[in-house]
């Protein structure tokens, strides 16, 4: 089939490549200008450079929503256009204009974890899996009917990074096999289920500050979904900010105020949390290693010299 893609970063670089390496041809590429948001700068493999080191045509936008990008469209002549990673909307006379219509592949197990960040997400609310979907676009934002679905286990220490790097190299494939069904008529395309959906927004900074008042195990994984590369979980310590790089939950249940440095535990000192900490009945967050501002990293029991103190969301 002749494939149009609109793509950006890691995401959509991977699908062009499947789909440069598959038996599509590829008539058009529409991706996003780099940008400087913290979020698109991870993982931000070039879409256009890519596409300009094997000839195809290649238009920049913000917003697909121009003449010269609808025109430049139709003289592609697409019978399908595939999307990945694609950040802002596409209308109807866009995503219809093929004869296929548009594939949109979106690393969640939708309809759970529409939008952005799912991974994150996912991570944060101790999902038991993850994975990657390919389905037909229409006017709302990832609800479209699913063509495949594959997923993944989350293993017990996994961070956002390592769930990044199994679901994207599931991406490819999955996207050569969606075009393959469509292609041949044999895809038997699935509802999705609205009353099961949710949609998440974009992370700023600000959803990495820790909350104390959360349950330790929550904030763990909150640490694990915030790791290298992406802005890591922060919080206050004497009107510092630092970040917190690894953590674990305590063994033992401590009693208290939310955010209190409480006691050294095995190889990290025990923070205080959960809203009702002062019941005795919570396990701490045992942090092992944090970061200053500075970029100096520090095992917690060499720069929490004294117990005592709170650690504080501002």
């Amino acid at each position: 089939m002749r494939v149009a893609m609109f793509g950006y970063q890691t995401w959509g670089h991977r699908t062009l490549r499947a789909l440069l390496d598959s038996e599509h041809e590829v008539v058009l590429v529409v991706t996003h200008p780099k940008s400087e948001h913290a979020y698109e700068k991870i993982w931000s493999d070039s879409v256009a450079d890519l596409a300009e080191a094997n000839g195809v045509p290649v238009l920049l936008r913000n917003r697909p929503d121009d003449e010269e990008l609808r025109q430049r469209l139709k003289d592609a002549n697409p019978d399908i256009i595939v999307a990945n990673n694609w950040r802002t909307w596409l209308p109807p006379e866009i995503f219809n204009a093929p004869k296929h219509g548009t594939l949109n592949v979106h690393d969640s197990l939708l309809p759970a974890y529409a939008g952005f960040s799912p991974l994150i997400w996912a991570l944060i609310n101790g999902e038991k899996e993850v994975g990657v979907t390919a389905h037909m676009m229409d006017e709302d934002l990832d609800a479209g009917d699913i063509v495949l679905q594959r997923a993944i286990p989350v293993g017990p220490t996994d961070t956002t990074t390592d769930l990044f790097h199994k679901t994207v190299d599931m991406i490819g494939p999955i996207t050569v096999d969606a075009l393959g069904l469509i292609a041949s008529g044999k895809a038997e395309l699935v509802a999705q289920d609205r009353g099961k959906a949710s949609f998440f927004h974009k992370r700023s900074i600000e959803d990495s500050l820790i909350d104390w008042t959360w349950p330790a195990e929550d904030i763990e994984r909150l640490v694990r979904a915030q790791s290298d590369p992406y802005p890591n979980a922060f919080t206050y310590y004497k009107g510092e900010r630092i970040r917190v790089i690894k953590s674990s939950v305590s063994k033992a249940c401590y009693g208290g105020t939310p955010g209190r440095i409480f006691i050294r535990e095995g190889d990290g000192v025990v923070i205080v949390a959960g809203a009702d900490a002062r019941t005795g009945r919570n396990r701490g967050l045992v942090i092992e290693r944090v970061r200053t501002e500075d970029d100096t990293e520090y095992a917690a029991t060499d720069f929490f010299k004294a117990m005592g103190g709170y650690l504080k969301s501002a």
